[in-house]
């Protein structure tokens, strides 16, 4: 084995040819090309992609002829595929093979074929489509002989990584794509298609001779390393690594709270002795299962894995109901599960409190569609006022501001829902987290949540401590970047800062591993972007440190800042499309938020929410609507907007009668707050 310099056009296949060809009886009857071309199948008319436009597809069904000998022994078919969403059925001579993997990524994928199913003369593969769009890429399609294990097990790599860490280790080929691996064993490590999850830094693969790129990661916090390796049939290329972390977090601890496995919620592929190779593989210190509507206790799987000293496990439930999902957590061991029948919100929260030890309840990926509800549709919630149209105001304790597994089309979305929450004065914390069920598909960990809490002894964290800081809001959302914030050197995310001067000083620190890029941070004063700073993207840990000095307003407001940067396509870190696209382009963004901090500038030791200012303004007014508007003047869009609320609650439309002709001399902050607030009403009846 060495390590190759220029590209090797098909050294992968042509070097997978002359070991089959090698190879004894199992090999006697030789390889078999199918077809060596890439076909785009999907319905015409409908492209998935913005990668797929203007682009006419072979149809929804593929049909290849080729001559083949009768197999006396099992044999392994392999393919390429890239962008498979739905299951789509893979036949040999119209019996069924299997499946295309439903994973985004570009990867190897293989089938068995059981003995006898090869005919002498023509036979026949066909690659068939689900009833869903879904429009892929399939091809390169070949058949070794002898099962998997034969085929994958000319060639090897031994892989090891400095300090025998858990890790990530990815192997693609000399096209990028995921390779095909195969390993004897499987019960140290957690394998799938170019992924091989180890709890001690080590792997032995069986792969096609060829060429390859190996990568080590763990995470966000560490740094990543790659090389590239020829191994040729009969060989054994020996593959170390070394990763060293490079993102500091001292104090805080790694979270991902919305975790699944096959072993519990009885889909996705991930057993829970895997999961646990993924938990410490990516680096997370406190992992909370959430498997559907089930207390799953995941500390004895983390003791047979011998993983337990990288994490605390935390048990917990998403508990799955008709009308949204919830993640509650900490629960006692054998405690009661709650009744998930429930559709009324306020019954649910306290059947979710009432298990023994929860201490947090989050709403789960909130602008998704399951069983036709969308929690945060317009329909149960406005996104202007942040008000619960289901009735009594929201009582979870965070909010899922980016999942992973369930990316957004606009990455902001949720924010500004978050915001609109605020706003409102509800005290919600904004979370990340990967709700993967998964080895590779999706990656755990990816999006994360940083508590406050001590974590310097990952299998002893103080879970009471991390749900009081999620509680507190003292929390950041990682996907890519950490994004950290102060005011005037002495209050960070979750405090109220008091006693400040007329201007104040608020600083933003953006950290990042060396192969994350950022390029911009904002800072929001009540939902509104107050302060952006463009960022050279490098590849240094500290992305940036900005210093921004505001004059104190005459009114209380909240702080948070937001980082972004270009996305990753990376096969170790691919950021996934979004779950239920709203267009087409795929405009993938790395991202690290704060949670507020809360200004007190009218000096009466707390905080007084947008609402609560215009409900005052409103009181005092006695009904001039004239003196509302004209006393909202000092405030910002935000203040503006609720007052807009309240007024339409107590029957007043923004938009004509009384209250549109007190608007027509209004400050343009007053106007923007109400006519935002006015685009989320129906169509007034003509």
């Amino acid at each position: 084995a060495t390590t190759s310099s220029p590209p090797m056009s098909r050294l992968h296949f042509l070097g997978f040819l002359w070991c089959v060809a090698a190879l004894g009886q199992a090999a006697a009857a030789g390889p078999v090309v199918i077809d060596p071309g890439t076909h785009h199948l999907g319905t015409p008319g409908f492209p998935e992609w913005q990668e797929f436009e203007g682009r006419t597809p072979h149809g929804r069904r593929l049909d290849l002829t080729f001559e083949a000998r009768k197999n006396e022994t099992p044999h392994t078919l392999f393919l390429r595929q890239w962008q498979v969403k739905y299951s789509w059925a893979v036949l040999l001579n119209d019996r069924r093979l299997g499946r295309l993997a439903t994973i985004d990524t570009r990867l190897v994928h293989d089938l068995p074929i059981a003995k006898g199913l090869l005919r002498d003369g023509a036979n026949k593969l066909s690659i068939v489509a689900p009833k869903a769009t879904d429009d892929i890429e399939v091809g390169d399609f070949w058949i070794a002989p002898g099962p998997r294990k034969t085929a994958l097990g000319q060639a090897r790599m031994e892989v090891s990584v400095r300090d025998a860490i858990p890790c990530r280790i990815t192997v693609t080929d000399e096209k990028g794509h995921l390779a095909a691996l195969h390993s004897g064993k499987t019960d140290t490590l957690a394998l799938r298609p170019g992924v091989a999850y180890t709890g001690d830094g080590s792997a032995q693969l069986g792969v096609l001779p060829g060429r390859y790129t190996v990568y080590a990661s763990r995470g966000f916090e560490y740094g990543v390393a790659h090389t590239q390796v020829t191994v040729a049939a009969g060989e054994t290329a020996v593959v170390p690594l070394e990763i060293r972390r490079e993102v500091p977090t001292p104090n805080l601890v790694a979270c991902d709270t919305h975790i699944h496995t096959l072993t519990f919620s009885g889909h996705g592929d991930s057993t829970v002795e895997e999961r646990m190779l993924t938990i410490a593989g990516e680096g997370i210190e406190l992992a909370v299962s959430t498997d559907h509507n089930h207390h799953a206790d995941y500390q004895p799987a983390a003791v047979k894995t011998e993983t337990s000293q990288h994490f605390t496990t935390v048990i917990g439930n998403e508990v799955t109901t008709k009308t949204a999902h919830f993640n509650a957590f900490p629960i006692e061991p054998d405690s009661p599960l709650p009744n998930h029948e429930l559709s009324d919100w306020t019954q649910l929260m306290q059947a979710m409190r009432a298990v023994p030890g929860v201490r947090v309840i989050t709403l789960n990926h909130p602008r998704d569609d399951h069983t036709s509800f969308t929690p945060l549709d317009p329909e149960h919630f406005n996104p202007v006022s942040g008000a619960h149209l289901g009735g009594k105001p929201y009582t979870f304790d965070a909010l899922e501001v980016v999942t992973s597994a369930a990316m957004q089309s606009d990455i902001m979305q949720l924010y500004h829902d978050w915001f609109a929450m605020l706003n409102h004065g509800t005290r919600i914390a904004a979370i990340g987290s990967s709700d993967t069920h998964d080895v590779s598909r999706f990656i755990l960990g990816q999006a994360r949540t940083y508590v406050v809490c001590p974590d310097d002894a990952p299998a002893n964290i103080d879970v009471a401590r991390a749900c009081e800081s999620f509680r507190s809001m003292r929390a950041y959302v990682s996907m890519g970047l950490l994004t950290r914030m102060s005011v005037g050197k002495k209050y960070t995310v979750g405090d109220l800062a008091t006693g400040l001067g007329d201007t104040f000083e608020v600083t933003v620190n953006v950290l990042g591993p060396s192969w994350v890029r950022a390029d911009r941070v904002e800072l929001y004063a009540n939902g509104q972007r107050i302060r952006q700073r463009e960022i050279t993207p490098g590849a240094a840990i500290v992305k940036a440190d900005v210093t921004w000095h505001l004059a104190k307003p005459t009114y209380d407001l909240y702080l948070v800042a937001i980082a972004t940067g270009p996305g990753i396509d990376a096969p170790f870190w691919d950021i996934p499309r979004s779950y239920q696209p709203k267009w087409k382009r795929h405009v993938p963004r790395v991202q690290g938020a704060t949670n507020p901090i809360w200004i007190d500038a009218d000096g009466d030791g707390q905080h007084t929410s947008p609402r609560e200012y215009a409900r005052r303004e409103i009181q005092r007014a006695k009904g001039s609507l004239a003196n509302v508007i004209a006393a909202l003047k000092p405030y910002d869009q935000a203040v503006a907007a609720q007052a807009a609320s309240l007024l339409h609650e107590a029957g007043h439309d923004p938009r004509s009668g009384p209250l549109g002709q007190a608007l027509k001399p209004a400050a343009p902050v007053v106007r923007a707050g109400f006519d935002t607030y006015a685009a989320t009403l129906p169509a007034a009846k003509k």
